[in-house]
């Protein structure tokens, strides 16, 4: 019994992404296909991969995090060490998140002061 393969056709349409999208995966180390003369063959491994690294991408995460943990899981398993270092990156994600959703707040707010002025200087005008 072979193991299952895919195109990079097949893959980009389970994903809904491009196939760019996928050779961009693929000169980043993400995914490494086989070659049947000019076609990709993508196996088992390159599909879970690019499953995970497509999640890491959701999650807002950079490249490097989500190389660090994708080769995590080409390692032993679900060890301690790894399963701590992913609780970190997932930590530190949340607080770089929570620190961009009280910058969006503070601008909002600014944004809806400025508006206020505005609209109050505009009533003046029209009345006057």
């Amino acid at each position: 019994m072979t193991d299952p393969t895919w195109t990079i056709s097949e893959l980009a349409q389970e994903f809904s992404i491009t196939p760019r999208t996928i050779r961009f995966y693929e000169d980043q180390g993400i995914v490494s296909p086989s070659r049947e003369g000019r076609n990709r063959i993508y196996h088992a491994r390159d599909r879970t991969r690019l499953k995970l690294a497509l999640r890491g991408k959701r999650l807002g995460l950079q490249l490097s995090e989500i190389l660090s943990l994708i080769d995590m899981y080409d390692g032993p398993g679900d060890s301690v060490a790894q399963l701590q270092h992913y609780l970190e990156v997932l930590e530190q994600h949340r607080d770089a998140l929570k620190r961009q959703r009280e910058d969006i707040d503070l601008t909002l707010a600014e944004i809806s002061r400025q508006e206020k002025t505005c609209r109050a200087l505009l009533a003046a005008r029209s009345a006057a």
